[in-house]
């Protein structure tokens, strides 16, 4: 039989504290998880991880497995010393001793000689499971279990709001959003001063940036899923990151693919009208053509320069305004001043 050299497995020194011991043994518990992991291998790491926890978790275990001296080398032949079949297990918790049973297909030989009797009292205690399966449990408890994992790992969505305009819209670059979610720490629920994970406040705050790229045609209401994005529970479960977006825009009234966008132009060139007359569209700078005699109000459309659909581009509309200059000067004056004699003939 081989030495287990159980502070090796959990890397941790040998007067590391219980707190040392707790902290080093969730991180690999969570890395190694079969829930979690999915290489052959961590089955068995799992376990080797879950008894050294058994033994050091429990003053009286590591009290006797201290016992045997700090001499002994992982892999080396071992043999227990005398003595130990007359350890006395009575004030040891089978509570806890059942859980450990709850985490692992049975123990190594090792644990079995040092620990063996204490093993023996633990089935007598709870000879109501049945630790055949790898839960530990039985079918109908591990399947209670599981409900529970699934109850623990729900609400992991998060769904925030993101407001886009028409020019996110049609960037190829990413944008960057904060997403700020306060939640109740998955490991202690609240429940404890003395958690490492949420610094014993109780709750996480699960603050950070994200680069979403928005997708071409997107309405205003839908969603965008980021998988993964979302809170993390005990299990290493992730839920998913909902964006339901809103679209709103100064520059542009959305209506689908459609756009418009308001123009300005002065009284004279309302009625005179204009050949060319540049304005700024989504895609680019486009000249366009003011009639004659121009109303405000007056909508020009503008065929596929509006945003993304299905089958290419919507409209850009524009929407004609009079605009009365606020400064005008003299010479301008005096031929309103005619031009309105004129209209009063």
């Amino acid at each position: 039989m081989k030495y287990q050299d159980y502070y090796k497995t959990l890397g941790v020194d040998r007067n590391a504290t219980d707190a040392q011991i707790k902290s080093a043994f969730r991180k690999l518990a969570r890395k190694y998880h079969p829930d979690v992991n999915k290489d052959p291998s961590a089955v068995d790491k799992f376990k080797e991880i879950n008894e050294a926890y058994e033994v050091l978790s429990d003053k009286d275990k590591r009290s006797r497995y201290d016992s045997l001296g700090a001499n002994w080398q992982s892999g080396s032949d071992f043999t227990p010393p005398p003595g130990f079949d007359n350890y006395n297990f009575e004030n040891l918790n089978y509570e806890d001793i059942a859980n450990g049973f709850d985490s692992y297909n049975g123990f190594s030989d090792f644990y079995s000689s040092i620990f063996g009797d204490l093993m023996g009292q633990a089935k007598n205690k709870f000879n109501g499971f049945n630790f055949g399966n790898f839960g530990g449990f039985s079918k109908q408890t591990e399947k209670k279990k599981s409900r529970s994992r699934q109850a623990q790992s729900q609400n992991l969505d998060i769904t925030k709001e993101i407001t886009i305009g028409a020019k996110d819209i049609m960037s190829t670059n990413k944008k960057t959003v904060k997403i700020n979610d306060i939640r109740k720490c998955p490991d202690c629920n609240g429940k404890t001063i003395s958690c490492q994970t949420c610094n014993g406040t109780g709750y996480i705050n699960n603050s950070k940036n994200i680069s979403v790229s928005i997708p071409k045609g997107i309405k205003d209401g839908q969603k965008i899923r980021l998988v993964g994005e979302g809170n993390k529970d005990a299990y290493g479960n992730k839920g998913n990151l909902y964006l339901v977006v809103r679209i709103k825009d100064s520059e542009y009234e959305i209506n689908g693919a459609d756009v418009t966008k308001t123009v300005s132009i002065s009284p004279a060139e309302a009625v005179i009208g204009v050949a060319k007359k540049e304005i700024e569209t989504l895609h680019g700078t486009v000249g366009i053509k003011i009639p004659p005699m121009t109303k405000s109000g007056q909508i020009l459309r503008l065929k596929s320069l509006g945003l993304p659909d299905k089958s290419g581009f919507g409209n850009l509309n524009v929407k004609i305004k009079i605009n009365i200059p606020d400064n005008i000067t003299a010479e301008q004056k005096e031929l309103y001043e005619k031009l309105l004699k004129t209209e009063q003939k």
